[in-house]
């Protein structure tokens, strides 16, 4: 079981509280973890990555033990704390601004 931690927006979408724990079977990766979240909720598919090629969307971050994972290869092993569930895996929306 793994926890995923995720923004208000997504939390709104999805009609969850700020974490969602899952069933990922075999060896976590981010591309697992979504595939999970998108299978138990699967109004979150196109929020977090792009419908048919799975690239992450412009301005969503994945976090992971203190590390940013979101420029990763999908299919790299996230940490064994993410593993365990010890730790989450964080979806950030990214802010971006600028002066007015």
């Amino acid at each position: 079981m793994i926890r995923v931690k995720l923004p208000v927006p997504l939390q709104t979408l999805a009609q969850t509280g700020r974490e969602v724990q899952l069933e990922v079977p075999g060896s976590v990766t981010i591309e697992t973890a979504l595939d999970a979240l998108e299978d138990r909720y699967p109004m979150l598919q196109g929020a977090i990555r792009e419908h048919v090629t799975h690239k992450r969307r412009p301005f969503i971050r994945y976090f992971a033990c203190g590390e940013d994972f979101s420029l990763e290869p999908p299919s790299i092993r996230l940490p064994d704390a993410v593993q365990t569930g010890a730790e989450p895996l964080l979806i950030v929306g990214a802010i971006a601004g600028g002066s007015i």
